[in-house]
């Protein structure tokens, strides 16, 4: 067996299965609570509507400026104390939330979650590929998405199960996420981090990141990152389910078999992306995300909105976990973390901004943002495609002038 036969056969290492049980036990806990909350706050707490939308903006845009400031630290630092202490700050986030009165108790403790989630998700992603073939790294990343995602099976089954056992009551679920959450930090002590040689520089990590990091990783950052600006929070895919009929229960086991089709579809995805380019699993990708926003968009049947959903579900499959992916394979290892984090924050802050804009055109429906944004990702499907098959003619030309 060659050297190159062997590190792709042995993708799956140790660092790769305990962090991927990490994300799995902490992505039960966050999502047992991401479809309660909204009920929670206004029902439960009475706050006005408008407080959901702007504790999960500010949440999510706390994680994605952490993300921008914790990627270059993993290059510069030990990467496993940075992972533990963002898992600890997102259990730490969830506490908060149990215990908390009032809607400004939640809005704490979903930032103090973010922000946890912002500190690890970089140093992670590149701890997940330390050592590893950039042959066999989308099913590395194909495989840690499946588990992750499969915590977003889990936790919503429990918190609609817990839902109707307890009589609808949600506070003590609350107090339940703390428990994978909590387990979640503690398997990080299972993690192991090489030594390496880290270069000090006066710069700011920051600076010193954006001046070292290639132009073909920019370029690839811009087009994604534009894109994220029509790919608008999960959130208001849900919205849409409601206004079509269904009902809260009905919603709940939606986003469910939604991630069902991701959880199951991320790792076939990962290991096509390591036999064709990337950028075209990521294209293909980008078609079901046109398919599934215009067909929500347009239909009003409550059994195609559960059939498009599924589609939908394998957009996220094709580009989450093969996105960072794509990105790995274009900065050294020195420079994984910092890669890692700038591409996710600004991505992050990107589909914020597509949340903002969404929102405001939303109306009663929200079929005007839908396809707005379907239209603008069958754009972007076919740039990447139309990019994929013009590189595979001109490899066919050189291979046959060679011949």
């Amino acid at each position: 067996m060659t050297v190159h036969a062997a590190k792709t056969r042995n993708w799956l290492t140790r660092n790769v299965w305990v962090l991927s049980a990490v994300s799995f036990l902490q992505d039960t806990a966050s999502e047992l609570l991401y479809p309660l909350l909204p009920i929670y706050l206004t029902v439960v707490l009475g706050a006005p509507p408008a407080v959901v939308g702007a504790v999960e903006g500010a949440a999510e845009g706390a994680a994605s400026l952490t993300k921008l400031a914790a990627g270059p630290l993993g290059d510069r630092f030990a990467r496993r104390p940075l992972i533990a202490a963002g898992y600890g700050m997102a259990a730490l986030g969830k506490v908060i939330v149990a215990v908390a009165g009032a809607w400004p108790g939640v809005l704490t403790g979903r930032v103090v979650d973010r922000v946890g989630k912002g500190i690890r998700g970089a140093p992670r992603d590149a701890l997940l590929v330390d050592g590893i073939d950039e042959a066999s790294r989308g099913r590395v990343f194909g495989f840690h998405r499946a588990m992750d995602t499969l915590g977003a099976v889990a936790g919503p089954l429990i918190g609609l199960a817990g839902y109707e056992l307890l009589d609808h009551e949600i506070a003590p679920l609350l107090y339940i996420a703390i428990v994978p959450a909590a387990l979640s930090v503690a398997l990080v002590a299972l993690v192991r981090e090489r030594p390496r040689p880290v270069e000090r520089t006066r710069r700011p990590p920051m600076a010193a990141a954006i001046r070292e990091l290639p132009g073909r990783y920019w370029r690839v950052v811009v087009l994604l990152t534009a894109f994220a600006v029509v790919n608008f929070p999960d959130a208001l895919i849900l919205l849409r389910l409601k206004e079509i009929g269904f009902s809260v229960a009905e919603v709940i086991l939606a986003y469910v078999g939604y991630n069902m089709v991701y959880a199951l579809g991320s790792y076939p995805a990962g290991s096509l992306a390591d036999r064709i380019p990337k950028r075209t699993v990521f294209g293909i990708g980008m078609v079901f995300f046109a398919v599934g926003y215009i067909g929500l968009g347009l239909t009003t049947d409550k059994v195609a909105a559960w059939l498009i959903l599924g589609l939908y579900g394998l957009f996220t499959a094709c580009t989450d976990g093969v996105g960072k992916a794509w990105i790995s394979g274009l900065v050294p290892a020195k420079q994984q973390s910092s890669a890692q984090g700038i591409f996710q924050g600004a991505t992050g802050f990107a589909v914020l901004s597509a949340g903002l804009w969404a929102g405001l055109l939303w109306g009663a429906k929200g079929q005007l943002p839908l396809l707005i944004s379907g239209i603008a990702g069958g754009f972007f499907a076919a740039i990447l495609l139309i990019l994929s098959i013009a590189a595979w003619i001109r490899a066919k030309s050189r291979a046959t002038s060679a011949n």
